[in-house]
């Protein structure tokens, strides 16, 4: 591999770090300590500000070390795909792989790839996180269509979409590899000194949930079996770490009428990379209640801390979370959620499932989706 020109196409630097980015930045370093020659082209713009939940699309950080990260695609202005596709296009190189997550960039992206493949060297891989999205929209289809039309093969980390995309292509080759470890957020920091940096009191148990909050992530469910739990034990807390990419209003109303404001810590800002470490390690268990699902990245952080999960049995989730081993994986309704939570503390499981965790995540190495993007 170490001959290979390799081109990422998808969120970088200067892009805040979450799951795009972050995926993106380490798949060019794996390639990178393989010997290759690795660029990124990554958004001046990535959303119009009307179609972007949060409050700023940008980092606030340094740049990352040893990328070379090119700012040059416009997802709204067709004049930067038709630059950014020959400027590709020249530089020939043998595979580009462009990370495709929602059909409103099928067009740019789809564009950009038709360009590239007109030098008859390159191969174009697209590593599928969602074909289908979970919030749809009005021709979702159509634009996802395009893309895949103009793609050689895919990679796809679920089953879930590996059935969805099938019913986009059947011919083009495609490949099902697990959704590898987020490792690039520092070391297990200890418990204790984990809660001190966050201003957490050490004699209490800390359940977290983790990650943008959209309504398909299932928050309110996660609130509403943790006032069930409270009844139990009052020493439980539930830390939301993570924006709202949606309208606060209802999981508020949910706290307000459960009386929960001292047990809920919302910390509702962006959570940047450095501080990531401290939300997993000061937690005892991290829980996603998810109404829908393909893949998380958060489970992928959480294996690399050895944190056990309770999971919802949507999507791909259960594919990755071994039940009553690294976990529980459950139905997406409140009952189980409590039942779980409470059968987690009461069988004093943590250290059981931690230790399985630190055994089950050595399969997620990013050298197989290496393998996986070569055997495309």
């Amino acid at each position: 591999m170490s001959t290979k020109k390799i081109v990422i196409i998808g969120s970088a630097y200067p892009l805040r770090g979450g799951g795009l980015a972050t995926y993106n930045e380490r798949l060019a370093l794996e390639y990178i300590r393989n010997g290759c020659d690795v660029t990124i082209y990554t958004f001046s713009l990535q959303y119009p500000s009307f179609l972007f939940p949060g409050k700023t699309q940008y980092s606030e950080g340094p740049a990352p070390k040893d990328l070379n990260i090119k700012i040059t695609v416009n997802s709204i202005n067709p004049l930067t795909w038709l630059k950014t596709g020959k400027e590709i296009r020249k530089l020939k190189p043998d595979i580009v792989i462009i990370k495709f997550w929602i059909p409103f960039m099928g067009p740019c992206l789809g564009k950009i790839a038709r360009i590239i493949k007109k030098n008859n060297h390159t191969k174009i891989v697209s590593i599928i996180d969602n074909i289908i999205p979970h919030e749809k929209r009005s021709g979702d289809r159509m634009l996802a269509n395009y893309f895949v039309k103009a793609i050689d093969g895919f990679v796809v980390m679920s089953k879930s979409v590996l059935n969805d995309l099938e019913t986009f292509d059947k011919s083009k080759p495609k490949v099902f590899c697990l959704h590898p470890l987020y490792d690039n957020y520092g070391e297990i920091i200890p418990k204790e000194i984990a809660k001190q940096k966050l201003g957490l009191n050490n004699s209490l148990k800390y359940l977290l949930f983790f990650g943008f909050i959209r309504d398909y992530k299932g928050l309110d469910l996660l609130l509403e079996a943790f006032s069930k739990c409270i009844e139990k034990d009052k020493t439980l807390r539930l830390i939301v770490a993570g924006e709202f990419y949606t309208d606060s209003k209802p999981y508020l109303e949910i706290i307000k009428k459960h009386k929960l404001e001292e047990y809920v810590l919302m910390h509702t800002d962006f959570i940047p990379d450095e501080k990531v470490a401290e939300y997993f390690c000061a937690s005892d268990i991290v829980v996603q209640p998810y109404k829908d699902a393909t893949q998380s990245g958060v489970t992928q952080i959480a294996y690399h801390f050895n944190k056990p999960m309770i999971v919802t049995d949507v999507g791909g989730l259960a594919e990755i979370i071994p039940d009553e081993k690294v976990g529980y994986v459950v139905k997406p309704v409140i009952s189980e959620i409590t039942d779980a939570i409470l059968k987690f503390y009461q069988q004093n499981k943590e250290n059981d499932f931690s230790a399985n965790a630190r055994i089950e995540k050595e399969k997620y190495s990013w050298n197989n989706m290496l393998k996986a993007i070569e055997q495309i």
